[in-house]
């Protein structure tokens, strides 16, 4: 009997102020190889993000081999992405950019907590692409429509992520839709031209051809952002 190819999990797009706050993760089976999930606080499972934003930093932090850590800020905050033997690519385009640069990053959520407790969140990128501004504002302007959705969302009955949300987490979600506003403004006070006109069930033509670039060998439906 054939089996199905396995699919790769939707990426979020989510913004650094509330991803940093995404400290618990799960699994939904008892299977040792199941998928690891990132929790939202705004009441959304993720297992993959794709965030766009400015490559400030960059280092090697590895002792025996290569590991590099790249600083990448979007209006609301900063992402940390760490890539090694095992991420090849991404590690490979590390070591070539020259911060600042606008970055398209494809990757999975990663936790560690530390000798006191404290929770960090980071990312293991699978892609890093160097896009423009246009993507970037882009990016922007559709994480922050989906950044409110998720919120208008949260208090429906059956949302079973906004319940686990509600138990794991102390935060309010307003935080992150002001958060997203914030940057919309941020965008709208700079002259950038929001995604008025772009598709409502799509990505804009900007950051396909960004995505295209960033995931060229993934030809599964689920190797896209969310739709």
């Amino acid at each position: 009997m054939s089996q199905s190819a396995p699919t790769r999990e939707v990426a979020r797009r989510v913004f650094a102020t509330e991803f940093n706050d995404a400290g618990f993760t799960f699994t939904e089976s008892d299977d040792e190889r199941a998928p690891v999930y990132a929790l939202l606080p705004t009441g959304e499972s993720s297992n993959r993000v794709f965030f766009v934003g400015t490559l400030t930093e960059k280092e090697d932090v590895g002792d025996d081999s290569e590991y590099w850590r790249g600083r990448i800020v979007d209006p609301t905050g900063t992402f940390f992405v760490y890539a090694g033997q095992y991420q090849p690519e991404a590690a490979s385009k590390l070591r070539d950019l020259e911060p600042p640069a606008y970055v398209a990053v494809v990757g999975k959520p990663r936790t560690y907590e530390t000798d006191d407790g404290t929770v960090r969140v980071s990312v293991r990128p699978e892609s890093i692409t160097e896009v423009d501004a246009a993507t970037r504002d882009r990016w922007v302007a559709e994480t922050a429509r989906r950044t409110v959705e998720r919120v208008a969302a949260f208090d429906d009955e059956g949302n079973e992520y906004a319940r686990m949300a509600r138990e794991e987490y102390d935060y309010d979600p307003e935080t992150y839709k002001a958060a997203a506003l914030s940057a919309l403004e941020d965008l709208d006070e700079s002259g950038d031209e929001l995604a008025g006109d772009e598709p409502a069930d799509g990505e804009s033509a900007d950051d396909d051809a960004a995505l295209d670039d960033a995931t060229a060998d993934e030809t599964d439906p689920a190797g896209t952002p969310e739709p």
